[in-house]
């Protein structure tokens, strides 16, 4: 154990902890969930947490690792975005629209972990209904930086990794629709992962972009993103979009005794787009660093193109809004949710409900996307964008032919201060010019801590593979995590909170 207070520790830490005796699950749940309190004034973090069904959970825990039942995630603390059904707790997706919404059910990715012994902490903040690449669009209140206070963390799963960086929790589900798993990683200084569309149930999580969406964790290392998403993963009847793909134990190669050279033979393909004009200086240096390190680990780098991949954001643009402008209109004030008090008709009472109930951020998207939806603009636009994801899907699907793993920068930038883009949105937008690309096709791809800024505020390395590659990006990572100490550091300003 590094911390004897048990904060800052990694899920696999945490657990050999646990199997050893030398703390309880109980009393690891308890020291999280002060530190949560002591810290929501400042993070904001979370939405909502669960003291009384979290000490329930921990204690049947406890229960079970005396008999000697359990697995390696029992007992372990954890905190779900704000878009998991969770039954008996609010799900709000940080909007107004849900503001009370207590969830009937659990959704599937929540129904595994629960299954595999965590303990459920709470649920953390997002931009609403996942719309948003600063965490900046909650009704609750923006979600800072544990770095530095004054910048945002990153979205749409900002409260998430937030949560991980500032220890208060070991680990955390988010989701992923065009980045917002990587992004907000990358700018808090934590490992996380998208899977292949499809290997996470979306049943229980509430739609934004329904063919873009994918559910992943987020935790301090990528041995412990790992062992989260063999507890995630798994085919799901109730999902038309989940892959009847076997279950895997994403662990198996980081098990492998590290030899001098671990990646040995490994391609790592490096497209000049994500080399390009408006990187860093700082971001470009560390990624430099981080290909360094993996060459002396044995990797071998080779240039690679994806030449349509300059199209990824209007492509995103298009397609996402159109979807969330199909999805969010269940949200009418006749079903559940919020309504407006006074109205008129019928009609009155839908138009009040969303203006009250949907932020601008939220609003904005719908208007787009029910746009390229209408009449004689589908083909212009939404037929257009689709036939564009295609090309860039087959880029992927070329490049990787060439090498094994696709490498570069996650973000452009570091975490940008707190109103710094809501002003400016197409900067926040391009934001997620690295990582858009793999959710239109549908790509692996996580993003591991590699350095700083000279503002002390991390930087984050992309990694992405082709289909159902997550076992052997996991292994770089982690190769990667045991030659370097990147992953270990923690937020000095939070340090002693």
């Amino acid at each position: 154990m590094n911390r004897p207070d048990l904060t800052y520790n990694t899920v696999t830490e945490l657990a050999a902890g646990l199997a050893a005796k030398q703390f309880s699950a109980l009393e690891l749940t308890d020291a999280l969930l002060a530190r949560i309190a002591a810290t929501q004034p400042t993070l904001n973090a979370f939405v909502s947490t669960d003291p009384d069904g979290a000490r329930v959970a921990a204690k049947a825990a406890d229960a079970a690792l005396a008999k000697g039942e359990g697995g390696p995630l029992t007992g372990i603390p954890i905190a779900h975005k704000d878009l998991y059904m969770t039954e008996g707790l609010r799900t709000t997706c940080s909007s107004k629209m849900l503001e009370h919404f207590v969830a009937p059910y659990d959704g599937h990715v929540v129904t595994l972990l629960k299954q595999a012994g965590t303990v459920l902490l709470g649920k953390t903040a997002m931009d609403e209904f996942a719309m948003g690449s600063t965490n900046e669009t909650s009704f609750f209140g923006p979600v800072r930086n544990p770095w530095q206070l004054d910048c945002v963390p990153g979205g749409s799963s900002g409260g998430a990794a937030a949560a991980v960086a500032a220890g208060l929790a070991p680990a955390a589900t988010g989701s992923d629709s065009g980045g917002s798993i990587r992004q907000p990683s990358s700018f808090c200084g934590v490992t996380g992962i998208k899977p292949t569309y499809g290997i996470c149930s979306r049943y229980g999580m509430v739609a934004f972009a329904s063919s873009l969406d994918q559910a992943g964790p987020i935790a301090r290392s990528a041995e412990d993103c790992a062992l989260l998403l063999t507890a995630m993963a798994g085919y799901d009847a109730r999902d038309a979009t989940s892959l009847p793909h076997p279950k895997e134990d994403y662990r198996r190669a980081l098990a492998k005794p590290a030899t001098a050279k671990p990646l040995d033979g490994v391609r790592i393909g490096l497209p000049e787009a994500f080399f390009g004009d408006g990187v860093d200086a700082s971001v470009v240096a560390a990624v430099e660093a981080a290909l360094t390190e993996l060459r002396a680990l044995g990797a071998v780098t080779v240039p690679v193109t994806l030449p349509n991949i300059g199209y990824s954001v209007p492509t995103y643009h298009v397609l996402a809004p159109a979807e969330a402008s199909s999805n969010l209109s269940r949200f009418d004030g006749v079903r559940y949710g919020h309504r407006a008090a006074r109205y008129n008709d019928l009609l009155d009472m839908y138009r009040k409900t969303r203006a009250e109930g949907f932020g601008d951020e939220v609003k904005r998207r719908i208007l787009v996307g029910t746009y390229v939806l209408s009449h004689g603009y589908y083909d212009a636009y939404y037929l257009k964008a689709q036939k564009v994801r295609r090309l860039i899907a087959n880029d992927y699907r070329a490049a990787f032919e060439q090498c094994d793993v696709i490498l570069g920068p996650t973000v452009p930038t570091t975490a940008p201060r707190l109103g710094a883009q809501t002003q400016d949105l197409i900067k926040m937008y391009l934001n997620d010019i690295f990582t858009i690309g793999a959710n239109l096709a549908g790509i692996p791809a996580m993003s591991v801590p590699c350095g700083f800024d000279p503002n002390g505020l991390p930087i984050g390395l992309q990694l992405q593979g082709p289909y159902f590659s997550e076992a052997q990006l996991l292994n770089v990572a982690h190769r990667f995590q045991q030659a370097t100490d990147w992953h270990q550091r923690t937020p000095k300003e939070m340090c002693h909170a």
